[in-house]
């Protein structure tokens, strides 16, 4: 009996180590799980914070794109009035009539500028008749101008002294250009102001 005191006792203490290891093993195994659950946990959490960061990236570069696409979109309806005004103002300035498009004062402003005895004045091609008509009645110009010849514009007179050293540009097209640089920021506050 002595002997199967000691198998017994035996077997309990290795059973008792058996579980003991057993019971370390399965400690260590579910520190294991719960330390591989916390890494992928932060591992997700990482993830979805770089999956965020480039959604929001990418939301701010769309709507900066957007933005652009808007404000350019804007300034082109902006730029297409003014120029419908310019090209407007343009067309009726071509359609003022030959004897309202060559005004006396214009042709007398050019000439008396220029400092040579005479001159040449250059118009339009519908106001050649006219403006040869007025300067014939008009002693002081007929003394001043040896001719009038045709120029490609929409109104308006050009003086130049017979030498062509000296020109005087008093032409609508060139009036009209030089009024505009003043005229458009007035036209862009009128008409846009408040956008």
């Amino acid at each position: 009996m002595g002997m199967e005191k000691i198998s017994d006792a035996i077997r309990d203490k290795v059973k008792t180590e058996a579980q003991d290891i057993i019971g370390e093993a399965e400690a260590k195994a579910r520190e294991r799980v719960e330390k591989a659950k916390s890494q992928q946990q932060v591992r997700v959490e990482a993830e979805r914070e770089k999956l965020t960061s480039a959604a929001r990236e990418e939301a701010s570069r769309v709507l900066a794109r957007a933005s652009l696409a808007a404000r350019q979109e804007l300034l082109l309806a902006r730029t297409g009035v003014i120029d419908g005004i310019i090209s407007r103002a343009q067309k009726t300035l071509s359609e003022i009539p030959p004897a309202e498009s060559a005004p006396l004062g214009l042709i007398r402003e050019a000439v008396r500028t220029l400092d040579a005895a005479k001159a040449i004045v250059y118009v339009s091609a519908k106001d050649i008749s006219t403006v040869k008509k007025l300067v014939a009645q008009d002693k002081e110009l007929a003394k001043r101008i040896e001719a009038v010849k045709e120029y490609d514009c929409t109104g308006g007179v050009i003086a130049e002294d017979t030498g062509g050293k000296m020109r005087i540009d008093n032409t609508y097209d060139t009036r009209l250009e030089m009024l505009l640089p003043r005229l458009l920021p007035e036209i862009g506050r009128e008409l846009f102001g408040g956008l």
